[in-house]
């Protein structure tokens, strides 16, 4: 069946005005956070406690661009929060409300938006948000979602990507290059012909593609250690070269360090892939972080206090050595490109 969620073909479509919309679908999501008034105002509020600061993220899902427009509805409505709140957990930032701007092409099916309603539900709840208001739209365009996501840290330690010094050894959370290797398998699925326990290995590698897992438990230890810290989301490699730049420093990344999940190495390991191509597929959603050296120990202690994985993976250099992935003999990798660009 498919999810598109204006399908002529599908189950009955909402047959209602947009305020009965918001009061069925999007008010639920705004129960418990006070400053929302069950959507029912002209704007929001967002009370911010002493001596911390809000920090603001943005970011955009549109079908058929950052997902397959058949997606399953409750995996957009997830990835549509994650994705958001990504960029906060590398800022060192609680999450704390979001809001929400959907364009639809066509009059929705109630029955897709209770699905993604439902996965933006799970998405709140496992990250602790909530919604605060938004707009509801029409467009003679695909399906769009943009959330503005809200989050708290301490008064002055937002964590930028500006602060990494040279000695820094260079950390990520997580595994790399899985989401990769699940957007191929989504566009051939003719790969798992060739792989060894295709279904594990497809159910693995699509749900880090569809649903990522920001690692909201390193928050305490990145704030407390890091010196530098972003998200990864347009491929490791090209990610890092834009930490190292806005720091003003080189960078060099032990690429066989870098960690891989089991199926991600089964499949380097058959030459279905390759490392520059797991180190800037993007769609990792994993943290990126610089440590100094004196502090590296204390920080995996940390990450580890809070069951979270943290791998070193490279060191922060002097600008004019520049920025490079090498191999196990020290042989720079060499990329057909280091990422994600809209416009490359």
């Amino acid at each position: 069946m498919t999810t598109d969620p204006s399908d002529d073909a599908g189950p009955e479509h909402l047959n209602s005005d947009e305020e009965t919309l918001i009061a069925e679908f999007w008010a639920p999501l705004a129960n418990g956070y006070a400053g929302a008034y069950d959507l029912k105002d002209d704007a929001a509020s967002i009370a911010v406690p002493p001596d911390e600061e809000l920090i603001v993220s943005t970011d955009a899902l549109i079908a058929g661009v950052h997902f397959f427009a058949d997606e399953d509805p409750g995996a957009i409505g997830w990835k549509a929060l994650a994705v958001n709140v990504s960029d906060l957990v590398a800022k060192g930032a609680t999450p704390l409300a979001y809001l929400m701007h959907i364009a639809f092409p066509e009059r929705p099916q109630s029955q897709w938006l209770q699905a993604f309603v439902d996965g933006l539900s799970a998405a709140q709840a496992a990250f602790g948000c909530h919604l605060a208001g938004g707009d509801t739209d029409r467009t003679p365009g695909p399906l769009s979602i943009s959330i503005t996501a809200f989050g708290t840290v301490p008064a002055g330690q937002m964590i930028r990507r500006s602060g990494a010094g040279v000695g820094d050894r260079v950390y990520v959370t997580g595994t790399i290059g899985d989401a990769h290797l699940g957007l191929a398998l989504k566009r051939d699925a003719a790969m798992l012909a060739r792989w060894d326990n295709p279904a594990a290995t497809a159910q693995h590698l699509i749900a880090r593609l569809v649903k990522p897992q920001p690692p909201l438990n390193v928050i305490p230890a990145l704030r407390e250690f890091a010196s530098a810290s972003m998200d990864i989301s347009d491929g490791l490699m090209k990610d890092f070269e834009r930490l190292c730049r806005t720091s003003g420093v080189g960078g060099r990344l032990q690429a066989e360090a870098v960690p891989l999940s089991p199926p991600a190495r089964a499949l380097l390991a058959a030459g279905e892939t390759t490392l520059p191509d797991l180190l800037s597929g993007g769609e990792d959603y994993e943290v990126l972080a610089c440590v100094p050296e004196a502090r590296a120990a204390e920080f995996e202690a940390a990450a580890n206090k809070h069951r979270v994985c943290v791998t070193h993976i490279g060191h922060i250099t002097p600008a004019d050595t520049g920025v490079s992935a090498v191999d196990a003999t020290n042989r720079p990798l060499r990329f057909l490109h280091k990422g994600w660009d809209h416009f490359a």
